[in-house]
């Protein structure tokens, strides 16, 4: 069992993983994951690269190194350029060992302006798996960071750092950069400043396995995000079972004021890692949530003071699909390492598109069975929607983390077998498919008429959307790349395990 979790830690982020600008983002920026928070996986930027080349450094403005495991893009606003990390590569000498990191890098040229380090969780390596850093991006507005620490926090930043001073009301930054029983350190300007704190384990009752991982949604006052609870070390049981998949804090104080109660915890087959995203249904403000227990939902978002002080609201819900209702539904766990019959799960976000949510389920890449599909749902109706809000299913090769992606009629992913799917939107009939070096975690990222997406075999691939498949440059980098790129002021940024990648157009 340990073999298998060493491989299936690494799955957390690349499952989820793609982001884009908001609708309030500023041109030539990358701050949500998910266009104008549909979570689609496209960008408006223009003249980026149809190839570039590491060894000669053409096309390539700079590269940095990060840690040794590194899961997610980055986000881009105000100059900034925000990853996650580990601390494989210690650029500070008061922080030695096993971390998890988010550096704040300058667009400009790569160079540190400051870092968040957060020791890893002792005792339970199934809470905070060794080596896997800070795997969730971070959401940024109006000079806040909203991000989740490894350590299953979620912290507001203040996006200039240490370096202005440290805002509260959260001033113990020092001790939350310490490991536990070692004296609180002494700030520096190269120091992240917390504004605020939110400790999902004992404030929500979470129980987040291997890594804590989300791409927090923000909507107005609130902060939508999934829990990541899930099984515990024996992954045959859900530690605590009472846990919210779905919670909502406040933006300007991080308080708790509303959760799912649809008991989806005891149907979760292994852990709750996919994101909420949102979209505009009938008059209505819908946020689409895929659980662990491989059920897409729709509940309504909260409206401006919708919750009094001191209560914590219950999320109402319009509509539930099942993504595999034919799937176990009871003693799911011991269905585990069961590759033919087994319970699924969402990884990938949803994407919401002209009324349908699109979204990859199927069984669980580690624990369960191989099968997999892409889902287009009617998102207008209401009730228990299972038999009659199916549009189309498409069946995937494998087990799939990715998260699609929808441009100009025709919907893009990629599935753990490392196949490139581009199908059309309408009818989910496949026009073209690609297989990749390795396996692919990540999401496609369709601009400027070319899709960009990696693979777990280091090749990193880029296509000229459309109907024909057209393979415009496959380019080797140096390991593997478990999330999909970022873009930002015509920056192509790019992870592999150990590097970060800022590509631009100038043929030098």
């Amino acid at each position: 069992m340990r073999n298998a979790s060493n491989r299936h830690r690494r799955w957390r982020l690349a499952g989820l993983l793609c982001l884009w600008a908001s609708s309030t983002a500023p041109a030539g920026e990358q701050t949500q994951w998910g266009q104008r928070f549909n979570r689609n996986m496209v960008s408006d930027e223009r003249h980026l690269p149809e190839s570039f080349d590491p060894a000669t450094g053409r096309n390539v403005k700079w590269v940095v190194p990060m840690g040794t495991e590194t899961y997610i893009s980055p986000m881009v606003a105000g100059g900034r350029v925000l990853i996650g990390t580990n601390n494989g590569q210690a650029r500070d000498p008061r922080h030695r060992g096993d971390r998890g990191v988010l550096m704040c890098l300058d667009a400009a040229d790569g160079s540190l302006l400051w870092q968040l380090v957060i020791p890893k969780v002792q005792g339970d390596p199934y809470k905070d798996w060794p080596g896997g850093g800070i795997t969730s991006p971070p959401t940024v507005e109006d000079g806040r960071c909203y991000l989740a620490t490894n350590r299953g926090a979620i912290v507001c930043l203040d996006l200039a750092g240490q370096a202005n001073g440290n805002d509260g009301p959260f001033l113990d930054e020092g001790r939350l950069m310490a490991p536990e029983g070692a004296p609180p350190l002494k700030l520096t300007d190269r120091d992240a400043d917390v504004i605020w704190r939110f400790d999902t384990h004992a404030e929500a009752g979470s129980y987040p396995h291997d890594a804590a991982f989300t791409s927090i949604l923000l909507h107005g006052p609130y902060l939508y995000l999934n829990t990541s609870n899930g099984v515990d070390n024996t992954h045959r049981k859900i530690r605590n079972p009472d846990a919210p998949g779905l919670i909502v804090l406040d933006k300007a104080t991080g308080r708790l004021l509303a959760r799912d109660r649809e008991g989806m915890s005891p149907r979760t087959f292994h852990c709750t890692w996919s994101p909420p995203a949102l979209g505009e249904v009938g008059g209505r403000t819908l946020i689409f949530f895929g659980g662990g227990d491989g059920v897409l939902y729709g509940f309504e978002a909260l409206k401006p003071d919708a919750v009094p002080p001191g209560t914590v609201a219950t999320l109402k819900k319009v509509w539930s699909f099942d993504c595999d209702p034919n799937a176990p539904k009871e003693d799911i766990h011991r269905y585990v390492r069961n590759r033919r019959e087994s319970p699924s799960n969402i990884m990938g976000m949803s994407v919401f598109h002209e009324g349908r949510v699109y979204v990859a389920a199927g069984g669980d890449m580690w624990w369960g069975k191989r099968q997999s599909w892409l889902k287009c749902v009617d998102a207008t109706k209401t009730g228990d929607i299972t038999r009659t809000g199916g549009v189309w299913s498409a069946e995937l090769v494998s087990h799939c983390s990715s998260t699609p992606a929808i441009k100009d009629g025709l919907v893009y992913i990629a599935d753990c077998g490392g196949v490139v799917h581009c199908l059309d939107l309408a009818t989910g009939r496949e026009h073209w498919t690609h297989k990749a070096a390795g396996p692919i975690w990540s999401s496609p990222l369709v601009a400027d008429g070319k899709v960009y997406i990696g693979s777990r075999g280091g090749d990193f691939l880029i296509f000229a959307a459309g109907r024909e498949k057209k393979l415009l440059a496959s380019i080797r980098l140096d390991g593997p790349i478990s999330a999909p790129p970022a873009i930002a002021d015509g920056v192509l940024y790019l992870t592999t395990m150990k590097k970060l990648y800022a590509v631009q157009k100038t043929g030098e």
